[in-house]
């Protein structure tokens, strides 16, 4: 039997494959304790700050977007990025949660600490305390991915992202306390109010 090569194929009649949505098929991987990135440590939890992170995602008219997907990924409350290779029982600080209805998401995790700069130029430098989210929904042909802060953070006000953002804008990236040990950050997909994306 021959192998097929592509010389082989014909000079015509190729026509490139239509652009696929990010979505909507979240349903068939959403595993909702994936929403808890403490799951692992039961009642034994590592140092630091145990706090949930809630928000709703809208579109440009302001409508919930119930059929998303949401994925956050942060460093642990010393700083650190978890070594994605490591054992599963450690904090891997990831997760990932489907919106409801209502366009809501909620989120267990540990709050993270301050992070140092890529570089050796660079490494006194801290970035903020922040979270990384990625929004997978139907109409994206890709996922849009932005960062989550904390107020009153005293690091915000240096934090090299950040501060690349105009200052009347920094509010869509800021979760403000809405309770005990619960933040809260909506997204807005475009339109008045749109949350800053960032090209990654």
């Amino acid at each position: 039997m021959p192998t097929p090569t592509p010389e082989a194929a014909p000079a015509q009649g190729l026509v490139a494959s239509a652009h696929q949505t990010a979505g909507p098929y979240w349903h068939l991987v959403d595993f909702p304790e994936w929403a808890d990135t403490t799951r692992h440590f039961g009642d034994r939890l590592p140092p630091g700050e145990r706090i949930v992170l809630t928000g709703r995602i809208t579109d440009g008219a302001g409508a919930a977007v119930a059929d998303a997907m949401v994925e956050i990924w942060h460093a642990d409350p010393m700083g650190e990025y978890p070594d994605p290779n490591g054992p599963e029982k450690e904090f891997q600080g990831y997760g990932r949660c489907a919106t409801q209805a209502d366009g809501s998401f909620r989120f267990v995790t540990l709050k993270p600490g301050p992070s140092p700069l890529d570089g050796e130029a660079r490494a006194n430098l801290r970035q903020a305390p922040h979270v990384a989210l990625a929004v997978f929904a139907r109409g994206l042909l890709t996922h849009l991915c932005t960062r989550l802060y904390f107020e009153g953070e005293p690091l915000n006000e240096t934090d090299p992202v950040l501060n690349t953002v105009p200052p009347e804008r920094r509010g869509t990236l800021i979760a403000r306390p809405t309770g005990p040990g619960t933040w809260t950050l909506d997204l807005r997909l475009q339109g008045e109010g749109e949350t800053v994306w960032m090209e990654i």
